[in-house]
């Protein structure tokens, strides 16, 4: 296979870049970075407690959280660790670090020192340095990982790598498309290379660092084979780059058959292409996000919704969950429903530790619908690209081959347009331009058709807003009143 890594004066020119969009940057160091992480303890290191779930069949449960004092923040993780019960733990960054926008954080530090809580929705991890990042996580006995939405991270990367940190999620397509409006997938894609080899770079020293492509997209009824086709690219690009331990994403979907098999098939496919590609000595883990859709605001509503979620990840074989609180629909939690969410979960994975992963006719039903699919996608993908995944996902975007539902990027087709059936799997009512087969199409089709005639009404985009609401409202499928 030809190496696509990429070259070390190329990353120099980069590295050089990044490190002085922001004054903090200058204090990167990767020689001392090397001996800092080396000394981290093997109990802090993410890629170590994926490992060892998976060859346990442990589900390993993990929040979302971040607040823009470093103070607080530590705070918050603690209790998040302890009165919470998480395995691993977040750092959130903050909506203007994502958008590169470090001038506007400083002011957001600013206000929260003066208001005494946090005016962001998260930690802006480049202004507080690594210093900054190194006193977080000193503070807890938990690996800790960083969570944003940030199209171009080069220089988060940097800090929060250096700072302690031992994973970093997002890649160029899942941390563009569904969270930048005009950023090129071709740019984003260049940018997130540089993560993965930066990532690289520490694990020839021995340093393993996990990644984690961002799973649900957009969060809005997603099919599974745009999702699990974009991880798989995503995970294509890290290993090119050196990448050796990865933990692709899948969020929920809400029908059990449907969840579990894109699961299983996630973790089959993966494997199979990373293998086709020359790749060997990674390791590979899942994840699964409880439901990313629209909350109901009634708290025991919420908490059924969290348990479900809990419950498939569990069922479905995934290793790791991301928890979602009680109060989602009601903006940024406390730290008290942050780990209410956590300790429900931790209930229902603890009283299905004993079971099995299930499998059925259904799952297998799906599982192999699931697989067609994102096979046809990821051949259509690396031919347009004659074979380098990088420049097959820009084309692919290009042509609609690849299409997310409900982003806001201008790079993305937007054609794709996923409703519910009958059982409330996530079909496609409009195919656009994603290569499947006739057979496929027709498929989904009849599976909306049949719903169409349970209801008595036309299959319409109707439909699809119901779906999109129906959880929030206490269903799955969003049958008319």
């Amino acid at each position: 296979m030809k190496s696509r890594r990429m070259s070390p004066e190329m990353f120099e020119r980069q590295r050089s870049e990044a490190l002085a969009t922001w004054p903090t940057g200058a204090a990167v160091d990767l020689a001392e970075a090397f001996a800092y992480q080396a000394a981290i303890p093997e109990a802090r290191r993410f890629s170590r407690a994926m490992r060892d779930a998976a060859a346990k069949g442990k589900l390993l449960i993990q929040p979302r959280a971040g607040v823009a004092l470093i103070d607080e923040h530590i705070k918050l993780l603690r209790f998040l660790e302890i009165e919470g019960e998480a395995d691993l733990l977040p750092t959130t960054i903050d909506a203007y670090t994502r958008q590169n926008r470090y001038a506007d954080a400083a002011k957001g530090i600013e206000k929260s020192e003066a208001a005494g809580t946090s005016l962001l929705n998260g930690f802006p991890a480049v202004n507080h340095g690594v210093p900054g990042c190194r006193r977080v996580t000193e503070s807890v006995e938990r690996p800790v990982q960083v969570r944003h939405g940030t199209p171009d991270a080069r220089l988060l990367a940097e800090i929060t790598l250096a700072g302690g940190f031992t994973s970093f999620e997002g890649g160029g397509i899942s941390y563009n498309v569904p969270y930048a409006k005009n950023v090129p997938i071709s740019r984003s894609i260049a940018d997130w290379q540089y993560v993965d080899r930066l990532c690289g770079l520490y694990g020839e020293h021995g340093l393993v660092i996990n990644r984690e492509p961002f799973g649900p997209l957009t969060g809005t009824l997603v099919p599974p084979c745009i999702s699990l086709a974009i991880g798989i690219i995503e995970g294509l690009l890290a290993l090119e780059q050196g990448v050796t331990s990865l933990t692709l994403g899948y969020g929920q979907g809400g029908n059990l058959a449907q969840d579990a098999a894109a699961i299983a098939a996630l973790r089959e496919l993966a494997h199979e292409r990373f293998r086709a590609a020359g790749f060997s000595g990674y390791e590979l883990t899942t994840v699964f996000h409880q439901w990313m859709g629209g909350f109901p605001e009634d708290e025991s509503k919420a908490f059924a919704t969290i348990c479900w979620g809990a419950a498939v990840a569990r069922l479905g074989g995934a290793d790791k969950v991301i928890v979602k609180t009680p109060h989602e629909a009601m903006g940024i939690p406390t730290k008290e429903a942050n780990a209410q969410g956590l300790r429900a979960t931790r209930q229902v994975v603890n009283m299905l530790a004993d079971q099995s992963v299930i499998v059925t006719p259904d799952i297998a039903r799906e599982k192999e619908l699931i697989r067609r699919e994102v096979d046809a996608i990821l051949e259509r993908t690396l031919a347009l690209g004659d074979g380098d995944p990088a420049a097959g996902a820009a084309a692919a975007f290009e042509a609609g081959v690849l299409d997310v539902p409900f982003a806001p990027s201008i790079h993305n087709r937007g054609r794709v347009l996923p409703m519910r059936d009958d059982e409330g799997c996530i079909r496609l009512f409009n195919t656009g331009a994603l290569p499947l087969d006739p057979e496929t199409a027709a498929f989904h089709r009849e599976r909306l058709e049949q719903r169409s005639r349970t209801e008595g009404r036309k299959v319409s985009f109707q439909m699809v807003t119901d779906d999109i609401y129906a959880i929030s409202k206490g269903r799955l499928v969003g049958r008319p009143r």
